[in-house]
C-alpha cells in the first residue's frame, strides 16, 4: 500500500471510528421504552420497595435495565384515592407502553383513566369480579397479570387463628372500607368459617385501627384478629403489630413481612414472587404480545410463617402438628 493510499485509508477508518459513538447513541436513544409504575403505598414502605425490586430483577434477567434501555415513571398514594387518580392520570399523560398496578384500588383507577394503554396486576383482587377482565383465560382489553389470592384464603386464616388459639370466640376483622369487593369477599369466606366454629365476627375499619377502637375489643376475653389483603394494612402495619402485642391478641396476618416485624402467623402468597412474574408480563407487552391474550395467572406457592417468640410472649403453644406444617419458624 502507498503512503498516499494508507493516509487516504486511515482518514477513512478515523471517521468511521469517530461516526460510531453517534450512531451508537443514536441506537440507544431508539431503544429506550418506557413504562409507569402506580402504587397505592408510600414510596418509604420497606416492603413496597422489596416488592419493585423483585419487579427489577426479573426484568433484568430479561436484559432491561433502567437508564439503559428502559425508562420508569413512579407514582406513589398512599391511602388516597383522590391523589391516586391523580397519579393514574398523570401516569397515562407520560403515553409509556405499559403500567404495573400495585395493591388496592389501583387498576380500578386505571381503567377509568385508560382502556388503550395495557395493565399488567402484580396483586389482582377477583379481576373477573370487579369488571378488570372478561376471563381469566381470555382477560380481553387492555388489562391482565396476577392474582394475589383466591377468596378460599381467607378461610384458612380463620382456620389458623382457631388452631393456634382454640379459646378464641371473638374475632375481630381488620379490613380496608375503600375496597368493597375485597372486603366482601374475604368476609365472606372468613365468615363461613367463623359459624363453623362457633366465632362471632366483628369489622374494623383499619382507618379505625387506633388504640381506643381496638382497646374497646380487647377488653371482652378470648378476642383475636385478622387482618385481610389490603394496602391499607401495609400502611398501619407497625401500628397494628404493636397493638395486638399490647393487648395480646393471637393475629393471622395476609403478608410475611408482618411476621418477620413481631406478629404472630402469616399465611399467604409470595408477594415477590407475583413482581417478578409480573416482569415477564412486561417484557412480553415490550415485544408485541396484547395483554388481551395473556391470561391472569394464579399464586405457584403460598408461605406459612410462624413468630414463635410471638407466640411465647403471649402464652400460646403452638400445635406441633402446624409447626411440621410452617414454610419457615422465626425464633
Amino acid at each position: 500500500m502507498t503512503d498516499v493510499r494508507r493516509r487516504e485509508f486511515i482518514t477513512l477508518l478515523g471517521g468511521a471510528a469517530a461516526s460510531w459513538p453517534l450512531a451508537a447513541r443514536a441506537q440507544q436513544l431508539e431503544q429506550m421504552r418506557r413504562i409507569g409504575v402506580l402504587m397505592n403505598t408510600g414510596a418509604d414502605e420497606s416492603e413496597s420497595q422489596a416488592r419493585l425490586a423483585a419487579f427489577m430483577q426479573g426484568l433484568q434477567e430479561l436484559g432491561w435495565a433502567a437508564g439503559r434501555n428502559l425508562r420508569i415513571d413512579y407514582r406513589w398514594s398512599p391511602g388516597d384515592l383522590a391523589r391516586l387518580r391523580k397519579d393514574a392520570e398523570q401516569l397515562v399523560a407520560l403515553r409509556p407502553e405499559l403500567i404495573l398496578s400495585g395493591v388496592g384500588p389501583t387498576t380500578f383507577i386505571l381503567q377509568q383513566v385508560t382502556r388503550t394503554i395495557p395493565i399488567v396486576m402484580a396483586q389482582g383482587i377477583d379481576p373477573v369480579g370487579n369488571g378488570y377482565v372478561d376471563s381469566l383465560a381470555r382477560p380481553g382489553g387492555n388489562t391482565t397479570g396476577f392474582i394475589q389470592f383466591e377468596y378460599s384464603l381467607a378461610g384458612k386464616w380463620m382456620e389458623l387463628l382457631k388452631e393456634v388459639a382454640p379459646g378464641t370466640t371473638r374475632v375481630g376483622v381488620l379490613r380496608e372500607p375503600g375496597a368493597p369487593g375485597a372486603a366482601i369477599g374475604q368476609w365472606t369466606m372468613i365468615q363461613a368459617v367463623a359459624q363453623s366454629v362457633g366465632a362471632e365476627l366483628k369489622p374494623i375499619e383499619l382507618r379505625d385501627a387506633n388504640e381506643r377502637t381496638v382497646t374497646a375489643f380487647a377488653r371482652s376475653p378470648n378476642a383475636g384478629l385478622i387482618v385481610v389483603v389490603s394496602a391499607a394494612s401495609l400502611i398501619h402495619r407497625d401500628l397494628i403489630i404493636t397493638l395486638a402485642a399490647r393487648h395480646r391478641l393471637p393475629a393471622v396476618y395476609a403478608y410475611r413481612v408482618f411476621v418477620t416485624h413481631g406478629g404472630l402467623i402469616t399465611y399467604g402468597p409470595d408477594i415477590a414472587s407475583q413482581y417478578r412474574r409480573a416482569a415477564g408480563y412486561a417484557n412480553r407487552i415490550l415485544k408485541g404480545e396484547n395483554p388481551a391474550d395473556l391470561p391472569v395467572q394464579s399464586p405457584t406457592k403460598y408461605e406459612l410463617v410462624i413468630n414463635l417468640k410471638t407466640a411465647k410472649a403471649l402464652g400460646l403453644e403452638i400445635p406441633p402438628s402446624l409447626l411440621a406444617r410452617a414454610d419457615e419458624v422465626i425464633e
